[in-house]
């Protein structure tokens, strides 16, 4: 899917893809045999057991970089999409102002490649310049507030509004490390053969993009050398993935006269009016130390270094939306890092990009066409048998005190459930479109959604809101808001189907309820209380009960491989795996109050709980390319898909039973061994 800009507090299922059309034709069997690789034992290996004969079926293809279900469903709904966005800018009738007539608009702008190709890169131009007049560093943040502010990218660090997560009725200001380009820090500071062929595909991306916009080949290299240098330290003065995942090292809440104190060289109280921030005396900052560095730098690195990397971040910025060398070139560096073969076709990019850019008003379109009734009500029924059988298995534990437990059933009545689209449309008033003018309705989009986002300050929090556009393949937990949110286009098989039976939907979508579900409760969701502030709610000796099953699950994945040699990274996936081991097992128990999950009847030849688990196998079944298994391990909370599809199984006696899995089989595990959470 396009990127979309989520709260780093959003706890989502994973899934790199978009929505999947409601017409689509179900399978003749739900769960496939013809899919499977029956020839493999399932307490062996019960991923390529599941899905083996469609994995050697299915390579990944040269415009992705790898594929699976998610990837179908995000192929399938492409074309939908691309019908909802050709049709609406055909429309010659469609209304001034109508929902129709902006989509239109915004897709033949984006589609008009004549027009973009004979621009080249005069949409940058006047920035450029602007930039070359730069003469000090007092220059330099005010380009950084103007870029910021004006929908051309946000150099240097983060900066957005959320909610306080102490008080979490409130919006305030928040900053966070950033400058970066590299997927990640270690890319910089690292010198394996991998990070170094990275970083040498970057500085030839930068210096082909100087040199587009008018640099010597001797200065585009000095230039991008300059950029290079600087990010390096900015890396080095970055916290890790994994120390960002604790939510209380990165709550630090000042004044802004106390955090002015911690940098000279960065007056805040005139970087925010700058920001166009008024009336606010807090701050909430992710990584103090991180702007300690950058105060540091800002004096030791010369204003001329600091014009080049705003140049870069303008160029970085602008370069996928400009003429075809600038695409070009931009894909040729992120084929060195994916190992994607060709680029995705235009029309599927620009489809993703008005979806990621105007997303509610596509939505409208989408939902109109493809959402069905019916399927809000049965995710309504669903939802509430997956609540009911959370609770039974709170009730249930045996390693959790009645005290903690309490608290634990209040977090999960007061979780807020979401689905299919936002009762109130977003409809992007004040956004101007025009059919002739591509880059300026990227421009204009930016800096309306940045005055949006400071036009929540000093109100309520909105608690409509839509994390996720409607098309959506994916889903989200979010602890501030303690709500879990089901988009559209996650409503279709093999995650759900109306006409699926209870296993399918249960190992498939119900999974998925029960792992945002398990997001409210996992290592990082566990600290918010019901009422989505980050506050204790356990007793010492529960905790120290759940972080010793919690240092268990991460010993079970650092122990999974990718590509022979790369460990997936325990912590850094452990709150998808508890989502993952929490949602199956609630899912499991909700499927067994249901007549399908009390009965023996075979479907297809299987029985309901081995449908129930291969529902779910089927879900996470796919190939990647190895260029792109090696970044995602560094930069993916989520574990491979392999590993995702066994993580939880090998932990529940009823897989053990469903499949006849004995000691001696590669998978089994003592019971006594099996982690057992929620």
């Amino acid at each position: 899917m396009n990127k979309i800009k989520l709260k780093s507090y959003f706890a989502a299922l994973g899934i790199v893809a978009a929505g999947f059309s409601a017409n689509a034709q179900t399978p003749a069997k739900l769960i496939d045999p013809a899919n499977m690789d029956l020839t493999v034992k399932p307490g062996d290996d019960f991923y390529n057991y599941a899905s083996g004969n469609w994995i050697k079926n299915n390579p990944v293809p040269a415009k992705e970089t790898r594929w699976g279900s998610f990837n179908e469903l995000r192929d399938f709904n492409s074309t939908a999409v691309r019908g909802l966005v050709e049709e609406a800018s055909a429309d010659q009738s469609a209304p001034a102002g109508s929902v129709k007539k902006r989509v239109g608009d915004f897709y033949a702008a984006a589609m008009d490649s004549l027009t973009i190709e004979k621009l080249g890169y005069s949409p940058i131009k006047a920035d450029l310049e602007k930039i070359k007049q730069i003469k000090t560093v007092a220059g330099v943040l005010d380009q950084i507030a103007y870029m910021r502010t004006s929908g051309i990218g946000g150099p240097l660090f983060g900066f957005s509004v959320g909610q306080d997560r102490k008080n979490a009725t409130k919006y305030l200001p928040q900053l966070g490390q950033g400058g970066t380009t590299l997927p990640d820090r270690d890319y910089y500071l690292k010198d394996d053969n991998r990070s170094v062929a990275i970083r040498n595909a970057y500085s030839t991306y930068m210096t082909t993009l100087f040199s587009l916009t008018g640099s010597s080949a001797a200065d585009a290299a000095k230039k991008a050398a300059t950029v290079l240098a600087l990010e390096t330290k900015l890396a080095a003065a970055q916290m890790s993935r994994l120390e960002m995942r604790d939510p209380y090292k990165t709550y630090n809440k000042f004044t802004v006269a106390a955090f002015k104190a911690t940098t000279p060289n960065i007056n805040w109280t005139e970087m925010l009016t700058k920001f166009k921030v008024a009336g606010q005396d807090t701050l909430l900052v992710s990584a103090p130390a991180f702007f300690t560095s950058v105060d540091g730098l800002l004096k030791s690195v010369p204003v001329a270094d600091w014009k080049t990397y705003l140049e870069w971040n303008l160029l970085k910025g602008a370069a996928s939306n400009l003429s075809s060398p600038f695409v070009n070139a931009s894909f040729v560096f992120n084929q060195a890092q994916t190992g994607q073969k060709v680029q995705t076709p235009r029309w599927q990019r620009m489809s993703s990009l008005t979806d990621g850019t105007i997303g509610e008003l596509l939505g409208q379109l989408y939902v109109a066409k493809y959402f069905k009734p019916e399927a809000k009500a049965r995710m309504n029924e669903l939802i509430s048998n997956l609540r009911k059988a959370f609770e039974i298995r709170i009730k249930g534990l045996d390693w959790m005190s009645d005290v903690t437990k309490e608290k634990a059933l209040a977090k999960l009545n007061a979780f807020v459930p979401k689905i299919g689209y936002p009762d109130k449309w977003k409809n992007y008033d004040g956004l101007v479109i025009n059919k002739g003018t591509y880059f300026q309705n990227l421009r204009n989009a930016g800096a309306w959604g940045y005055k949006e986002m400071i036009d929540q300050l000093g109100k309520p929090v909105d608690r409509t809101r839509f994390g996720m556009t409607p098309p959506t393949v994916n889903a989200y937990y979010s602890p501030t808001m303690n709500e879990i949110v089901f988009p559209a286009g996650i409503l279709q098989f093999p995650f759900f189907d109306p006409k699926a039976d209870d296993a399918v939907n249960y190992g498939g979508i119900g999974a998925v309820i029960g792992h945002e579900m398990s997001h409210g409760f996992d290592d990082s969701g566990s600290q918010y209380d019901k009422d989505g502030n980050l506050r204790n709610w356990w007793t010492d000796e529960d905790k120290s009960k759940f972080d010793a099953k919690t240092k268990a699950l991460g010993e079970q994945f650092d122990a999974y491989t990718v590509l022979d040699t790369i460990h997936v990274i325990g912590k850094l996936t452990m709150g998808e795996n508890i989502g993952d081991l929490g949602g199956l097992n609630a899912a499991y128990t909700a499927f067994k109050l249901t007549k399908q999950g009390q009965s023996n009847e075979k479907i297809d030849g299987f029985t309901p709980d081995q449908r129930f688990f291969l529902s779910w196998a089927q879900v996470w079944r796919g190939n990647i390319l190895p260029e792109s298994a090696a970044q995602l391990i560094k930069t993916d909370p989520h574990s491979p898909g392999p590993y995702r599809t066994i993580g939880a199984p090998v932990n529940m006696d009823a897989w053990y039973q469903a499949f006849d899995v004995k000691p001696g089989d590669k998978l089994y595990k003592k019971p006594e061994d099996r982690i057992r959470m929620w």
